[in-house]
């Protein structure tokens, strides 16, 4: 059993932007901006975009981070957003989700600019994706992606089973894992709370990504010897023994998923820091080929 650590090929991936940066500065062009929006003080969205502000220092990029009260008004947030927009400094802009009740995300979502659609949530994206346009590619399945290119994981003819079928992991990790590319070519079953005889699926996969959001969902006896298992859940579980008092879970029980494994990503430093490493990776090309 291998793991993938996360952490390793982000810190890779970062290596590699800031030295593209620091040729974006040497010859006086550009230096990539993204900014980030968090409304309220929900504690894992605060840890979420104080790591993507601290990554854009590392590499050289310049960040922007705006904060609303929990009870902003949503026509407030928009007209936010379109300011971002029009501000031509800006390359890239990411609201932290989830948001607040009386703010819906799908007009958050479609509201943000095409081409500084850095987490790659718009629909003009995701359809662009869907036909192998040039297009930025949701930020946790790009990271899983460039995790699978690194490690040189063979996906060609496999079966990829997805848990979980959001339109910002499921959905699109589904669509790429069969896309006729280097990490592509998979045969691709999606399954949700739905799927009938799910234990019976994932015991055929080659290939399982986890990403339903339930502590520890994916057990042993769901999982083929061999198989190589990609976590994307991350949870705060209560637990009194921590000195934080909670625990993180992935959607993966590690402890027992593990030893039957070929390759499984750890939680935390499996597909958490690959999803800024390719947040990041998706603002540089908004600067580099802003054609998208």
């Amino acid at each position: 059993m291998q793991i993938l650590d996360g952490r390793l090929v982000a810190q890779t991936v970062k290596n590699d932007l800031k030295e593209k940066v620091d040729i974006l500065k040497a010859q006086g062009k550009k230096t990539p901006h993204l900014a980030a929006i968090l409304v309220g003080n929900n504690g894992a969205s605060e840890t979420y975009v104080a790591s993507k502000v601290k990554t854009c220092a590392e590499i050289g990029f310049h960040s922007t981070l705006i904060r609303f009260e929990e009870d902003v008004e949503e026509r407030v947030l928009l007209q936010k957003i379109q300011e971002l927009n029009n501000n031509t400094d800006i390359d890239g802009i990411l609201v932290q989700l989830p948001l607040p009740k009386q703010i819906a995300e799908e007009k958050v979502i479609n509201t943000i600019a095409v081409e500084k659609d850095v987490d790659g949530f718009h629909p003009a994206n995701l359809g662009k994706m869907i036909q192998g346009q040039a297009a930025y590619i949701p930020a946790t399945p790009y990271g899983i992606l460039l995790l699978l290119e690194h490690y040189h994981i063979e996906t060609k003819g496999k079966h990829a089973v997805v848990i979980g079928r959001s339109n910002i992991v499921g959905r699109p990790m589904s669509i790429l894992l069969s896309q006729n590319t280097p990490t592509g070519n998979c045969t691709v079953t999606l399954c949700h709370s739905h799927t009938r005889n799910l234990r019976d699926i994932c015991l055929q996969a080659d290939i399982i990504v986890a990403a339903l959001g339930k502590p520890e969902f994916l057990t042993a006896d769901m999982v083929k010897e061999g198989a190589v298992v990609i976590d994307v859940g991350i949870t705060r579980v209560k637990d009194d023994s921590k000195k934080k008092g909670y625990a993180i879970k992935g959607d993966v029980h590690y402890e027992n998923v593990a030893p039957k494994c070929s390759y499984i990503t750890p939680v935390p430093g499996g597909v958490g820091a690959m999803t800024i490493a390719a947040l990041m990776q998706n603002t540089y090309l908004a600067v580099t080929q802003n054609k998208l």
